[in-house]
């Protein structure tokens, strides 16, 4: 079923169409105006950090904290208003084959459900399920032994072999030429497997992945997974449909994506690294394929539960970015609307240092009266982002309604996201940055 960001009938969509590239180019254009105008209305804020600092700090401090991520916003802002989903074709009738790779790590509570929610499925077409244990330290190995289902494989791996080396391992016994990845505590929702394998159908013909919408299951935990939750609702959905939008999402994730077989297998499966599925999308772009996004095909993950499990997470996922640019740095160069992404991403460790070293003690100085760098003029975005989580709440709540889901009601969880979730993820990436230069460990931890 199609959601769009405004509601409009087939007619209208007609006389309003815009081909993608001028969306691009208008979003684009916009937005540089928006910074332009923004950063006109800085200046006095520059010159007094400028007599404080000097000139140098002063404007990184000021396109750090404010022109960078203001463009970003406008842009996202632009896109997400001009977005309108592609209808899926064939909606009935059977669908290819499919495999399906679950690798599993200590899964010993949550494996069962995974398996089960598959079953519930109702796929219309051919299934393969490959579940590989990967050296599980648990009950794990007894709970899939009990599991009886024919379309069901089990590879119980003797050691652990890591995440990507499970998944290889799997790769190796695929008979469909579409793949798709699940986690071991995943639940898939109501025909999400079907969603997602005709929006794979129905993207353009060099579509090689597209990427399913991850949720969190267990967000009535605690406060850590209720503004999560919001995360995965607004922020993760929101900029992998602007990506789709621009024909190449930089992340298929792992925990729920389809994949073409032979891609997978001529590109080497996935890499031994930290963010396995961040580098395996990067490899699937510079080889010149698209990857989508399926905004309806629903699965619900577990979230960290705790503040550390949530800092190591987000300390993994900087890694395999700094990961995906050693290994895939050509596509800074790439003539494609895709680049733009790509830049946006450089830039991420320049603002996130930014704002952990210079905006956050500003905020603590300004508590004092002290407004050297956070005063009056950072206030002006609040409005943007008022704006953007309110497009993002409107697309994201008429998903769930053709889904028939409903958007729970988390209001401490939204406010917690809005106002303070940028202090604690910020300073954690800059960490996971610094530990993909100085670690040489590669490992299985939390999604």
């Amino acid at each position: 079923m199609k959601t769009s960001a405004l509601p409009i009938t087939i007619n209208e969509q007609s006389r309003w169409y815009l081909p993608v590239r001028m969306k691009f180019t208008l979003a684009l254009t916009l937005a540089t105006m928006w910074s332009a105008l923004s950063f006109y209305l800085g200046q006095r804020w520059l010159a007094d950090m400028s007599h404080l600092f000097g000139a140098v700090w002063a404007y990184l401090i000021l396109f750090g904290i404010a022109i960078l991520p203001g463009f970003m916003n406008a842009f996202l802002l632009l896109s997400l208003l001009m977005d309108r989903r592609p209808a899926l074709r064939g909606v009935n009738g059977p669908l290819p084959g499919i495999s399906m790779l679950v690798a599993a790590y200590n899964e010993e509570a949550s494996i069962a459900q995974t398996i089960e929610s598959i079953a519930r499925q109702a796929y219309p077409g051919e299934l393969q399920v490959i579940v590989i244990n990967d050296g599980s330290s648990d009950g794990t190995a007894a709970v899939l032994d009990r599991l009886h289902y024919p379309w069901l494989e089990v590879i119980h791996l003797p050691r652990n072999m890591g995440k990507a080396g499970a998944l290889n391992e799997g790769l190796k016994q695929v008979r469909h030429a579409l793949t798709v990845t699940v986690d071991g505590d995943s639940y898939l929702y109501h025909r999400a497997l079907e969603n997602l394998t005709r929006r794979y159908l129905s993207d353009p013909p060099d579509t090689k992945a597209v990427a399913g919408a991850v949720l969190v299951r267990n967000s009535r935990t605690n406060l850590v997974t209720q503004i999560q939750e919001w995360d995965y609702f607004h922020g993760i959905a929101a900029i992998k449909r602007a990506q789709s939008l621009y024909q190449g999402t930089l992340v298929a994730q792992g925990a729920f994506s389809i994949y073409d077989t032979e891609v997978l297998r001529h590109i080497g499966g996935w890499p031994h690294s930290v963010g396995e599925d961040i580098v395996l999308t990067w490899a699937i772009l510079k080889a010149g394929f698209r990857v989508g996004f399926a905004e309806n095909a629903c699965l619900f993950t577990n979230a960290p539960t705790t503040m550390r499990q949530f800092i190591r997470q987000r300390q993994r996922w900087s890694r395999g970015l700094i990961e995906a640019f050693k290994e895939h740095w050509q596509m800074l160069f790439q003539r494609r609307m895709t680049t733009v992404f790509i830049w946006w991403n450089l830039l991420f460790p320049f603002m996130d240092l930014v704002y952990t070293l210079a905006f956050v003690p500003g905020l603590v100085l300004a508590l004092f009266g002290v407004y050297w760098i956070a005063g009056p003029m950072t206030l002006l975005v609040l409005p943007m982002a008022l704006v953007i989580n309110g497009i993002m709440y409107r697309i994201q709540s008429g998903m769930f309604t053709a889904q028939n889901l409903k958007v729970r009601r988390n209001w401490l969880g939204f406010i917690c996201y809005s106002l303070f979730y940028g202090l604690v993820l910020q300073p954690a990436c800059v960490v996971g940055y610094v530990q993909e230069f100085v670690m040489r460990t590669k490992r299985w931890g939390t999604k």
